[in-house]
């Protein structure tokens, strides 16, 4: 996708708005995020614009997680945390605020305070068997 000129990471990538530049080669840029969760909080974007993983293809969105393994450790080692996530908001429904695509690597250290929200439920009965059927079929044509 063409670049947005109201899109804040593709001015980031034009190099319109500087950054905190962690990581670049010629598809990917990882920078520190400004308003962090936890210091060493990461922003690992494609340099094209994306708003969402299925708009990419799977050698384009792999270019951009090759890179948070390599990212995570550095992160780790540098902040002296224990663990972290990686998180992918995609689309507004899944509080994704900007929309073009990141994944944020967010260091944790145990009573950091964060959390997270996992209203985890159970299919009924046969619901379960039903859905994966349905994404199988839609697998098919995708």
């Amino acid at each position: 996708m063409s670049p947005s000129e109201n899109c804040v990471f593709c001015r980031i990538v034009q190099g319109a708005i500087p950054c905190l530049k962690i990581h670049e080669d010629s598809a990917v840029l990882a920078f520190l995020d400004i308003g962090p969760l936890a210091d060493g909080h990461l922003l690992v974007i494609p340099k094209e614009h994306f708003e969402r993983p299925e708009q990419m293809s799977e050698e384009a969105f792999g270019g951009v997680m090759k890179v948070v393994p390599r990212l995570a450790k550095a992160v780790l080692r540098a902040t002296g945390a224990d663990a972290y996530n990686v998180l992918l908001n995609a689309g507004r429904a899944a509080s994704q605020e900007v929309m073009h695509l990141h994944v944020h690597v967010i260091p944790r250290r145990h009573g950091d305070g964060l959390g997270y929200r996992w209203l985890a439920k159970r299919y009924e009965a046969g619901r379960g068997e039903r859905l994966a059927q349905e994404v199988l079929q839609a697998l098919k044509s995708v």
